[in-house]
């Protein structure tokens, strides 16, 4: 799959065993959002080596950007260091070593992809700019907009960004890719309300949010209007916790809340979901003076024309999908599209192969050379076009 590169930039055995070898010690390791200290300092230890021409640590908190190469114009390869609060179930030799947490994701695959081109890189140098960023916080939507306001980002004048995920439930080695939306916009809404606790035996001294509760969960799932993903207007609210009182038979509750996730295609849709959402905590629980408060906020990730194009030709000796775009999953890559031409691609990882966040999820070892074969392409194209 890479015959069309230069000798140095095979992906050989020895690059292929050591990015595995990488992609399995992280997975053993994994760390959540904004926490991912020992990632970084294993990337970065890795990296090192290989004699960047820069590498940039504590980068919007925990990122590192390792750059090659020299000239004016940079291409940004993205990848992501966090992890999951997700118990594995999977059981691989490598199988997480921190309770509660896992790489259900992939990205500790999409370090692995980094870390191989990182390799040939080294030993042929581009004839551009490369940059490449191992961004923190995904999950949480922080990473991409820490790593942003971080004055050494501007510095490092990245021209372009493009990123892959991996994506289940397509061929293994298939990549699904368009212009346009490929990821909706969604934040997380926490809707706490507060009444008045009292005896069971007497309620009515109290005031109970449970009818209120009762009456939220459906209204704002029906905020849904169950159209196609890429439709126009498409929105969907999921409800994801709600709890009510205190776990006790003598207490009639005085305290309720509910978690929903709101999701649209476009940022330019989310405003009006939102509206309508707090207008109906407002009518059907008002008089618990609800506290509405936003969470994980991502934006639409939206693939520029030049950018997709660039990939199309990186991506010409694969087999090639339909299925999958628009995602409904959000992603907070869509925020380096503000400032450069950007695009992702997805990148199948099997047909019959667990779904993201499933606790027995694990990255096929086998996209290691397909993604980082992607991205040296993505670089020869780049350099060839200045």
């Amino acid at each position: 799959m890479t015959a069309d590169l230069p000798a140095d930039w095979q992906i050989d055995e020895r690059v292929e065993a050591e990015a595995r070898a990488l992609r399995h010690a992280l997975h053993r390791a994994p760390e959540l959002s904004n926490h991912e200290v020992e990632t970084a300092r294993m990337i970065a230890h890795h990296l090192a080596p290989l004699n960047p021409t820069r590498l940039l640590t504590g980068l919007g908190g925990t990122g590192v950007a390792a750059e090659f190469g020299r000239g004016d114009r940079a291409l940004m390869i993205r990848c992501e260091l966090d992890a999951l609060p997700i118990l594995e179930t999977g059981t691989p030799a490598y199988r997480s070593e921190t309770a509660g947490v896992a790489h259900s994701c992939g990205h500790d695959g999409h370090m692995a992809i980094l870390y191989a081109v990182a390799q040939c890189l080294s030993r042929r140098p581009p004839d551009t700019r490369v940059i490449l960023l191992f961004q923190p916080a995904e999950e949480s939507g922080d990473g991409a907009r820490d790593v942003i306001a971080d004055p050494r980002f501007a510095d490092l004048r990245a021209s372009m960004a493009v990123s892959l995920h991996n994506l289940p439930k397509i061929p293994l080695g298939s990549v699904s890719l368009q212009p346009g939306p490929v990821n909706c916009a969604s934040r997380g809404v926490k809707i706490v309300l507060t009444g008045r606790t009292s005896h069971s035996s007497q309620p009515q001294n109290g005031r109970s949010p449970g009818s209120a509760l009762v009456a939220l969960i459906p209204a704002l799932e029906a905020l849904t209007n169950n159209v196609a993903t890429d439709a126009p207007g498409f929105r969907l609210t999921t409800v994801t916790h709600a709890v009510l009182g205190e776990q006790a038979f003598g207490i009639s509750p005085g305290r309720a809340e509910v978690w929903v996730t709101l999701r649209t295609l476009l940022d330019d849709d989310m405003a009006a979901l939102e509206g309508e959402a707090r207008a109906l905590v407002a009518n059907l629980a008002g008089v618990f003076a609800p506290e509405i408060t936003i969470h994980e906020p991502f934006g639409h990730c939206i693939n520029d024309e030049q950018a997709t194009a660039l990939l199309d030709r990186a991506c010409a000796p694969l087999p090639r999908v339909s299925e999958g775009l628009p995602m409904r999953a959000s992603e907070d890559f869509g925020l380096f599209g503000h400032h450069m031409p950007s695009a992702m691609l997805f990148l199948g990882s099997g047909e019959d192969h667990p779904e993201l966040h499933n606790p027995d999820y694990d990255f096929p070892d086998a996209l290691i050379p397909v993604g980082a074969g992607i991205f040296l392409r993505a670089i020869k194209e780049f350099a060839g076009n200045a």
